[in-house]
């Protein structure tokens, strides 16, 4: 997945990168920002549905809410066949337009169809051109949200009740609810699979760039995702001209590596690329082939320096029995530490941190035991846990 800000070039690293993993095998690039502009970068007509744009290379431009709508009617007529039942008229499913306007709906449903391209089988790699940065931690966090909700509104054990009950109408209501939720997990289930999905950060070389960065990075952390890499977009070249244009290419220059240097500084858990600004806007996949081979080299960063790692990992820490000490960590790189805000609420640990907020389901063990403390140590979250003696095995 390639996040960044808007302007920063995701869209056309993305399509740059689709284009030199297609001579290795089949790639499928997917578009869920808005904008739809990947057509323009390579340089072929829009279109809809799943068309191939060059040699081994698969596009497709999801519109989320024409998505949202489809699969509405089909969950609508669905539901009609209660319609023979004697109170069926008590029964009504939402208007379409309601349904479209709810927040985060057209999100999840965007990335369930990305996990269904995924599991096809027909392409080695799947390429995702995200919204822009504002959208993306919420979209990317959706799954794992509305699963947790869903099943702390209507659990399942409720649910086994009411389809198995006197009234068809709620077989029907729950063959539906669960149809729902087998989907947004199967998209829950990619995006954690870190041996599966990782993250490709874009950023500009400048001051904003670095600050999107650092939040970007946050974020790709608490929705613990895998970062695979972050590419500095835009750097001038070297033109070794003295004249006073060329002296303000240099000094523009010498700040745009500053910041890089901080890029890098600050970045130990992934390599940091750059690709320098080109002479012409690459469009068609010759020119995004030769900009794909510009951005191979690594800058002096130590590659993968805890990005295979657990997003969050938990361990017995000393003691035994009600004496024991439980710790869990989370790799939290924060952007703002003053932000960083802990909770619990029965069997989650709720991490809000630089505008956004995930719930952490505990494990059984920690779910018996109460936070005995917390700290942060610049790159973690540690969350200390003891046994509580009223619910601990004796």
């Amino acid at each position: 997945m390639f996040l960044g800000k808007g302007g920063a070039g995701k869209t056309t690293l993305a399509a740059a990168t689709a284009v030199r993993l297609a001579a290795d095998g089949p790639v499928l690039l997917v578009s869920l920002d808005r904008a739809h502009s990947t057509t323009g970068v390579l340089g072929v007509p829009a279109g809809s549905g799943i068309r191939s744009v060059a040699p081994g290379l698969d596009l497709i431009e999801i519109d989320s809410l024409e998505l949202l709508e489809r699969r509405y009617t089909t969950l609508s007529t669905l539901a009609s066949a209660v319609g023979g039942h004697d109170h069926a008229g008590n029964f009504h499913l939402p208007d379409p337009a309601e349904i479209t306007g709810l927040p985060g709906a057209q999100d999840i449903l965007a990335l369930t169809e990305v996990a269904a391209l995924a599991d096809d089988g027909r392409w080695g790699t799947v390429i995702v051109d995200a919204p822009a940065s504002a959208d993306t931690f919420a979209m990317l966090t959706a799954p794992h949200t509305v699963l947790g909700y869903m099943e702390r509104i209507w659990p399942q054990h409720s649910r086994i009740a009411a389809a198995t009950g006197p009234d068809p109408r709620l077989a029907v209501v729950v063959a539906l609810f669960d149809r729902i939720l087998a989907a947004v997990d199967a998209a829950r289930a990619v995006l954690e699979d870190r041996s599966r999905t990782d993250v490709t950060l874009v950023a500009n070389p400048d001051r904003a760039g670095l600050s999107e960065l650092r939040r970007l990075r946050s974020w790709t952390a608490l929705a613990g995702l895998r970062l695979r890499e972050v590419i500095v977009n835009g750097i001038l070249p070297d033109l070794g001209s003295d004249d006073s244009a060329g002296r303000w290419l240099t000094a523009r220059r010498n700040a745009q590596r500053r910041v890089l240097d901080e890029m890098i500084d600050t970045l130990v858990e992934a390599p940091v690329r750059v690709c320098a600004q080109a002479e012409d806007e690459p469009v068609g996949t010759a020119s995004l082939g030769a900009l794909a081979d510009s951005i191979e080299e690594t800058v002096g960063t130590r590659p993968n320096g805890g990005a295979d790692d657990p997003p969050v990992r938990i361990r017995h820490d000393s003691g035994t029995g009600v004496d024991a000490v439980y710790t869990l960590r989370m790799h939290l790189p924060l952007a703002d530490p003053s932000t960083l805000t802990l909770g619990r609420t029965g069997d989650d640990l709720v991490v809000g941190a630089d505008g956004a907020r995930r719930r952490i389901r505990l494990a059984s063990g920690l779910r018996r035991c109460t936070v005995a403390g917390a700290e942060f140590d610049g790159t973690g979250l540690l969350v200390r846990f003891a046994p509580d003696p009223e619910v601990w095995p004796s």
